[in-house]
């Protein structure tokens, strides 16, 4: 099942998303790609996948994975 991500998985993987672009960005500056929607394109996908990857890698040291399913309470465990 689905869970949302916690906040500092957000947060952390937001700041990897904007270090990683811009690391991009200049490597691609510094061996003189043009710039342009590819050159752009190429820096969001790239960004979004190691920012991703750093998510999935928080988490996991973190022990908080989404297949963890953690007991919740109902309302019919509250009448009990």
């Amino acid at each position: 099942m689905f869970e949302l991500p916690s906040l500092w998985n957000i947060i952390f993987s937001t700041l990897i998303f904007f270090l990683a672009a811009w690391y991009i960005r200049r490597w691609l500056d510094e061996h003189e790609i043009p710039a342009g929607m590819t050159r752009s394109l190429l820096v969001f996908v790239l960004a979004s996948i190691v920012s991703w990857a750093a998510g999935n890698l928080e988490e996991k040291l973190h022990g908080n994975s989404p297949a963890v399913h953690h007991a919740t309470q109902t309302s019919y465990n509250l009448l009990q």
